[in-house]
């Protein structure tokens, strides 16, 4: 069932559930822009196709805080928050080990290769490698496993899982980054803040870090 985080007459956030996709891709699997389609025209008995549109994303493996746009000027308030880096994206993860600090940034760039859906990271720039950036915070740990609060600052594909193991914390069920095997991928959208289309107020969606990753 639509887990509704928050509504406007211009915006939608849903949680999005690990594994499933966010749009259409070859396997033909359900999508979450569908189930908000169809949440969209059931409750506004709207006739003909619904606009939903599409203003970030997240991995197939990935759980959390979705933003969807309902119209034209909810898209496009919101595309042009994010090129100019004013929508703030936390996210949280459970890592195998311990980060030696307790806080860091990380700069990277990265190089995805399409054919095995993988990115590449390196320490220095590269030709067709994009910058990667982001801040993390261990909040928890154990030593064996550790739960740390992220800070994007560039949305690059695969980003997270790349550059949390390229520093030796892979994330734990991230198998394709050296993670060990779990169900799903620890790694949640928590939060997401933005300034509403009509530019009136400055919004928070929050959700709670999945309670399993303590118990480790």
């Amino acid at each position: 069932m639509l887990k509704v985080l928050y509504e406007d007459n211009h915006l939608i956030a849903v949680y999005k559930p690990a594994g499933v996709l966010v749009q259409g891709d070859e396997t033909g699997d359900a999508t979450l822009m569908d189930e908000v389609k169809y949440y969209l025209k059931t409750k506004y008995n709207k006739l003909g196709k619904v606009f939903l549109g599409l203003v970030h994303r997240l991995d197939r493996p990935v759980s959390g805080v979705i933003l969807f746009a309902k119209t034209s000027k909810g898209a496009s308030r919101i595309s042009e928050q994010i090129r100019n880096h004013e929508v703030e994206k936390i996210y949280h993860s459970l890592v195998i080990g311990k980060p030696k600090k307790q806080k860091d940034t990380l700069v990277h760039w990265l190089k995805k290769d399409e054919t095995v859906n993988r990115a590449t990271v390196y320490e220095r720039e590269v030709q067709d490698a994009l910058h990667a950036e982001l801040s993390y915070e261990v909040v928890q740990s154990n030593g064996t496993y550790s739960i740390v609060k992220i800070q994007l600052k560039t949305g690059r594909p695969h980003q997270i899982r790349a550059q949390m193991s390229a520093i030796g914390h892979p994330i734990v069920g991230d198998v394709k980054y050296g993670g060990s095997p779990a169900d799903d991928i620890a790694l949640c959208a928590t939060s997401l803040s933005f300034t509403t289309a009509t530019g009136e107020e400055r919004k928070t969606i929050e959700i709670e870090i999945p309670k399993g990753w303590s118990k480790k």
